[in-house]
């Protein structure tokens, strides 16, 4: 059986020690994430002779405002530093916080710790947040009216709150954030865009922390859903090292659009820092112009000789690393990469492992030139009702392909 009681009603709560003496009042209460992330580690305790440490093992029983406690104050170890300590008033109180099962960006008005009775001893752990307006009456009329009364009042209203379990913090110190073992695991598991929308809510300095905290990969789909303008704020926020990571993490023809929004030092700094190969493929992107056919490109497709099987074609998408939305379509060249077809996936599925890729082909192939503007691509999009649109140079050679993400995307920015 367990009880929930609010943090505020416990912050300022007289603590008798077992002599029944009254040792001090309870000024924060804490968590040790390094230990347990979830439950009460320590309440510091405002004696007479300073900020003490009270274990929170050491609670024996907790009745509205009133602690009791074993042991004597004079035991308990003097707060000389809260490094490594989340303190629950502090650190969330007021504060925001990512409602990760919410998808969006929260402040703190109370919290529930959810209480438990082990062995004659009180275990609290950490239970809900309150983000609704029960904890902001009950903490605006405290000492104003009596507990009962307010206790009262706040029942009648509506419930708002986000389990401690759907929560991810907001630090902005980093040296902090490994302390408190802060990471961002919950948020990383959200689709990109709902990521992109969180990051968006978020002022300047919180934004980058959070960005600066995330897996390269998750920071590279989330980059690839911002407003271009915030994509340039975010990567200059970060040394060249990791934006080098996040862009080669990106589709080419993204990485290429950002590296263009930035400044020309900034960008030849990440360029530097990238692999050889991710390092020529965004840079052979970044000398067509943006509102092009070339610009809007990627060169993450998959192209086979008219020659191959049904069987090979199969083994390539299965080592293919780029984006999903870039394969619904096997592009057929001939020995100088001259485009000459395309399939299909669905033709793949119906037919044998044997079947020779020119034999699945239609006879005519929709594709367009480098230099095409973004405004004859859409039309050719609709017209055709493609999902992809292979791009060739003026020999023909297959350079790159649009995936209708990327129409979707020029269609927006104009909105």
């Amino acid at each position: 059986m367990h009880e929930e009681i609010a943090l505020s009603s416990i912050l300022g709560a007289s603590v008798y020690d077992s002599s029944g003496a009254l040792a001090g009042h309870v000024r924060e209460v804490a968590v040790a994430p390094q230990d347990d992330p979830n439950r009460i580690s320590d309440f510091v305790v405002k004696t007479g002779d300073g900020d003490r440490l009270l274990p929170a093992h050491q609670l024996r029983t907790l009745v509205g405002t009133t602690m009791q406690v074993t042991g004597a104050a004079q035991d308990w170890p003097r707060l000389s530093s809260s490094e490594g300590m989340l303190l629950l008033e502090r650190d969330l109180l007021d504060q925001q916080i990512i409602d990760v099962s919410g998808r969006k960006v929260v402040r703190v008005n109370d919290v529930d710790l959810r209480r438990e009775q082990v062995n004659g001893a009180i275990k609290l752990k950490l239970g809900r947040v309150d983000i609704g307006m029960r904890g902001a009456v009950r903490r605006l009329l405290k000492g104003l009216a009596p507990r009962r009364a307010i206790e009262s009042l706040v029942l009648r209203m509506p419930e708002k709150s986000i389990p401690w379990e759907a929560v991810d913090l907001i630090e902005v110190d980093p040296a902090r954030r490994v302390r408190l073992k802060l990471e961002y695991e919950r948020l990383s598991r959200l689709h990109p865009a709902d990521i992109a929308d969180i990051l968006e809510e978020l002022a300047p300095a919180e934004r980058q922390a959070v960005f600066g905290s995330l897996d390269e990969e998750v920071a590279a789909e989330a980059l690839e859903e911002i407003d271009p303008r915030m994509q340039v704020e975010l990567m200059r926020s970060i040394d060249s090292d990791k934006a080098a990571d996040i862009v080669e993490e990106m589709d080419p023809d993204a990485a290429a659009d950002l590296l263009g929004d930035l400044p020309q030092e900034t960008s030849e700094e990440i360029l530097e820092e990238m692999e050889p190969e991710e390092r020529q493929e965004v840079s052979e992107l970044l000398a067509f112009h943006e509102n092009t056919a070339a610009g809007r490109m990627t060169t993450d497709y998959i192209s086979l000789s008219p020659e191959h099987t049904v069987g090979d074609a199969i083994d390539r998408l299965r080592s293919f690393e780029g984006e999903a939305e870039t394969i619904s379509t096997i592009y057929l060249v001939d020995g100088q990469e001259r485009l000459v077809g395309a399939v299909p996936l669905v033709s793949l599925v119906l037919a044998s492992g044997g079947t020779r890729l020119r034999n699945l082909a239609p006879e005519h192939v929709i594709f367009c030139a480098a230099s095409t503007s973004d405004k004859e691509v859409a039309e050719m999009f609709d017209k055709y009702n493609l999902l992809t649109l292979p791009v060739v140079d003026e020999e023909h050679h297959l350079t790159g392909i649009i995936t209708a993400d990327d129409v979707i995307s020029l269609l927006r920015d104009r909105l």
